[in-house]
């Protein structure tokens, strides 16, 4: 896997905080800085995601993906997931992730909830990549709901 990622700084300027993220897989990604009112060549001008907010996206695609994954291949009729994920960071540099509660939504006709605990801890303990790398760090909590159709 391989990324690279370029300073665009501010619409082609070289102040701000843009960044160009190109992807192995051949898509692009668009982050910027939060503006920085004090200093603006320092800050972004919130164009684009923050950095540790794609991080924390990364994570939540990770894990909807093996949770969907996981009860499409026990024949489960799953309609919909969505994962909502509430972080906290450190106040010191590094400011890693301390908390990390995922909350899941998952809709389908007749899956039982007990299928869906089982997927979300799968994906958690052994699956999600950037979960377990998370939890490094983080203490990583789930919650989920399931909707019939």
């Amino acid at each position: 896997m391989e990324c690279t990622v370029s300073w665009t700084g501010a619409l082609g300027t070289r102040s701000g905080m843009g960044f160009l993220a190109e992807t192995g897989s051949g898509h692009t990604l668009v982050m910027d800085g939060a503006p920085d009112a004090a200093k603006p060549d320092n800050g972004g001008q919130n164009l684009a995601p923050r950095p540790m907010e794609t991080l924390l996206a990364g994570a939540g695609g990770c894990t909807a993906y093996d949770v969907v994954l996981i009860l499409k291949r026990g024949r489960h009729d799953v309609r919909g997931c969505t994962v909502k994920l509430e972080a906290e960071r450190a106040d010191l540099d590094p400011k890693v992730f301390t908390k990390i509660n995922m909350h899941f939504t998952v809709t389908g006709k007749g899956v039982p909830a007990a299928a869906v605990e089982r997927a979300i801890a799968m994906s958690h303990d052994k699956y999600c990549s950037a979960s377990v790398m998370l939890g490094k760090t983080a203490d990583i909590t789930t919650s989920f709901e399931l909707l019939e159709v």
